[in-house]
């Protein structure tokens, strides 16, 4: 048995934002559990430990500690120590920006830094080879000049200050209206 049937009510804004992050989750390939999880701690007012996180959300306590741990490991949560209380609690990062900072990196390291490994293999590969046909080694070349391309771009952006960042975000809508419509080849 992975849930548990009896959990703790919580106001229906709270209960619905879990429940959408764990569905956004899902979309991205995080488990449903693990997205519910950040999303219960990223609105709790103080740190929960893991049997508060499971009867909250009827989960199994060893599924809590699964997602638990894949959560550390992105440094969404941290341990977080109370006085007089050998339990772990656990706490969300709670800085949205922080928390968009290290999803987009862990997605870097575990998605964008495997593919740019693997087409740079595949394009020097190709270009040995004389049975590949002149199409899947533009496409190949295109696509590694892409994900070069959005790879130089979050370094660069890793650099720049929030407050900037914001303020470049917020120009983005006004810059495209002076760009020409239509779509270049």
């Amino acid at each position: 048995m992975t849930e548990i049937t009896a959990k703790k009510k919580l106001p229906a804004a709270v209960e619905r934002f879990i429940l959408h992050w764990g569905d956004m989750g899902d979309e991205w390939g995080v488990n449903r559990s693990v997205s519910q999880i950040h999303g219960l701690l990223y609105l709790a007012e103080a740190p929960m430990t893991a049997e508060a996180i499971a009867d909250t959300l009827g989960m199994a306590r060893s599924n809590v500690s699964n997602s638990i741990k894949e959560l550390l490991s992105w440094g969404l949560i941290r341990r977080v120590p109370i006085l007089g209380d050998r339990r772990d609690h656990f706490e969300a990062e709670t800085d949205i920006w922080e928390v968009a900072a290290k999803i987009a990196a862990g997605r870097k390291e575990r998605e964008i830094d495997p593919a740019l490994a693997a087409l740079r293999a595949c394009v020097s590969d190709a270009a040995d080879d004389p049975t590949i046909n002149a199409v899947a080694s533009k496409r190949l070349k295109e696509m590694l000049a892409f994900t070069e391309l959005a790879d130089r771009w979050y370094t660069q952006m890793l650099n720049v200050p929030r407050p900037r960042l914001v303020a470049l975000i917020k120009l983005g809508e006004k810059i495209v209206s002076f760009l020409p419509t239509g779509r270049a080849k």
